[in-house]
């Protein structure tokens, strides 16, 4: 199923996971129905399409589904809840049914959802919305419940449209990657037999797919933290909503088969190159054999003076430094064509310096071939004195245009080389600036590596009161903005590292290498924060309830109400406790299914004893019922 084949009825908002998780860490499932008439065909295709997103182990955990009913009929609600039952068989672990004040005959409503709990399979609850906070924490309910949990229903569905293009377009292009790379290994032949048209180049622009797919990456590994006394809000971009690890995945596939798409087209280029050269050698060996033969064989004079022949040497002097500047010249040009893979920053200081002693060198050829040069035009342009003191012209237009062509020639190369340089110098440190950038960027890692390895063994203490719980508590916070800070510096440094790496066309190890510990560490970071807020909130709440029952010294046995009301508060209090014991035993769990505690199991069995101690405390404050008055006889 595909969001863009149901845009409209998605848009309705009929039913929609905010990332809510409950105390099981099972999604929470909402319908939030309204006064108009629900359309449950509607309703059905929404919940098809909302529980085709998590992952089977995430489904395991179970649902719990928040139905609201405040502004609908009993009727409506009872039809949802059991649909339900064919919709989600076996994954529903609890439904709480928002219940309007006094509109609901609860005689009625509470028979039916008895009736039917055997053949439900799930226990249905009716709660108002103010106590629906005794199931599921404050920090995973959405604002209509009195939560704290950042929702947008439209920012979530514009997200997976996102999800949706990139997931269709990234398989579309691993497919025709994977045909031309596999087609580039049939062998050379097959290469030049194939049409020059062949599908050389994809049909859509892989930088620009792999710039989508870290976008939308980003975004689904982005927390947003709030500094609201609830705690923290999550992006309902879950990883379990988006199947993060899909994106990943993909992202890694395309990495791979566009870097064996680059080095495809290198080979490729390299091949036009050397055919080029080949052609260029071919015609040389022509005039060798051609024009060049002949004119050997023409011009075997020796002079037939000391004169003329100093000038046939002189000749053959400047042909052979005209030879000697090519060469270097081609020295530098293969010097320059040749791919540049230093192993550090060493290295290319190295190829920097030898580069610029091959260009001196030729700088200093070239000018000695133009003095030279210019000395034999003056020679060939200047007239022969006869023995009869009169001076006779000689022809030597052609002998003039080859050497000036020559000349020319030599400096239109060493131009080409010289601004080929400049691009080599370039390159080169562009290279420099992305050894750095991922030597930072692996440090990140080893700092936000030592801040979870902080958190988890030494971040243990709950607080012994209320004010120290709060304390405690706004400390965490400062803590997860440096670890924001040094998660956005590494991302920052390896987006630099993308940069260069598309300047200068090559892989680089961080895309392959720490930008995935980068940001499995910032997941474990993320779970585990999570888990100490939720703590240290139930913490908070806990002793602020405790301590005011604690600090209670009225008299209530005659009072009935008051009774009744300091009866809930100590009943409040001990499910809180109960929930934060629980909380105490359960592990963080990774995405890749690794468990981690926080401290050691005897400061847990010393923070667990203190919390039951403050229990016995409040449970001795429990007041005992007013004796019943007698009946007059």
């Amino acid at each position: 199923m595909e969001a863009t084949s149901m845009l409209p009825i998605l848009k309705k908002r009929l039913a929609f996971l905010s990332g809510g998780k409950d105390r099981r860490s099972g999604l929470i499932l909402t319908i939030p129905l309204c006064s108009d008439q629900t359309n449950m065909d509607e309703l059905s295709v929404t919940l098809d399409y909302l529980l085709s997103i998590p992952s089977d182990k995430c489904k395991a955990r179970g649902f719990t589904v928040i139905v609201d009913g405040r502004k609908s009929q009993w009727n409506v609600v009872k039809t949802v809840v059991l649909m339900l039952q064919n919709v989600i068989p076996a994954e529903v672990s609890l439904v709480c049914v928002v219940k309007p004040d006094e509109f609901w005959d609860k005689k009625v409503t509470h028979f039916c959802f008895w009736k039917e709990k055997d053949r439900l399979g799930f226990e249905v609850i009716l709660v108002s919305a103010n106590k629906l906070t005794r199931y599921i924490e404050p920090s995973q309910l959405t604002d209509e419940f009195g939560g704290s949990l950042l929702y947008d229903h439209i920012d979530w569905l514009n997200k997976r449209l996102v999800f949706e293009k990139f997931t269709k377009e990234s398989t579309s292009l691993l497919d025709e990657l994977a045909l031309i790379n596999n087609g580039s290994e049939r062998g050379n032949q097959q290469e030049k037999e194939r049409p020059v048209e062949y599908s050389f180049l994809p049909s859509v622009d892989p930088e620009t797919v792999l710039q989508t797919g870290h976008e939308l990456l980003s975004e689904l590994q982005q927390r947003r933290f709030n500094g609201l006394e609830g705690g923290m809000s999550w992006s309902p971009m879950d990883d379990e909503l988006l199947a993060q690890p899909k994106v990943v995945k993909l992202l890694d596939s395309l990495r791979e088969q566009y870097t064996r798409y680059q080095e495809v087209c290198r080979q490729r280029n390299k091949r036009t190159q050397l055919e080029e050269i080949q052609q260029k050698v071919m015609q040389v060996v022509n005039w060798l054999e051609g024009p060049g033969s002949e004119q050997l064989r023409t011009q075997w004079g020796i002079g037939d003076s000391i004169r003329a022949s100093q000038a046939l040497q002189q000749k053959h002097e400047e042909i052979e430094s005209q030879h000697s500047l090519s060469q270097q010249l081609d020295g530098l040009l293969g010097m320059l064509c040749a791919d540049v893979a230093p192993a550090d920053g060493t290295a290319i200081q190295q190829t920097l310096k030898l580069l610029e002693e091959k260009l001196k060198s030729v700088d200093t050829a070239l000018q000695s071939l133009q003095e030279k040069g210019q000395g034999l035009l003056d020679q060939m342009t200047s007239q022969a004195p006869w023995t009869f003191g009169k001076d006779v012209s000689i022809e030597n237009k052609d002998n003039i245009e080859h050497i000036q062509g020559l000349m020319e020639d030599m400096q239109l190369r060493k131009q080409r080389c010289e601004d080929m340089v400049d691009v080599r110098r370039l390159k080169m440190l562009q290279m420099v600036q992305l050894f750095k950038c991922e030597e930072d960027a692996a440090q990140a890692v080893e700092w936000l590596s030592e801040l979870l390895d902080a958190l988890l063994k030494t971040h243990i203490r709950l607080g012994d009161d209320a004010q120290e719980a709060k304390v405690l508590l706004e400390k965490h916070r400062k803590f997860i903005d440096v670890a924001q800070s040094t998660y956005d510096y590494g991302r920052q440094l390896l987006q630099a590292t993308v940069v260069l790496c598309q300047s200068l066309r090559c892989t680089t190890r961080s895309s392959g290498e720490t930008l995935p510990r980068l940001n499995r560490v910032w997941k474990q970071f993320t779970v585990t924060s999570e888990e100490r807020i939720h703590r240290l909130s139930l913490a908070y709440t806990f002793n602020l309830a405790a301590e005011k029952i604690l600090k209670d010294n009225s008299q209530l046995e005659e009072q009935t109400e008051a009774w009744k009301e300091f009866l809930e508060k100590i009943d409040e209090v001990e499910v809180t406790g109960k929930s934060l014991l629980d909380r105490l035993t359960v592990p963080v769990v990774y995405p890749d299914g690794t468990e981690q505690y926080f401290g050691s199991p005897s400061d847990m069995a010393s923070t667990a004893e203190h919390i039951r101690e403050k229990m016995r405390l409040v449970s001795q404050k429990k007041p005992q019922p007013p004796e019943p008055i007698p009946k007059d006889s």
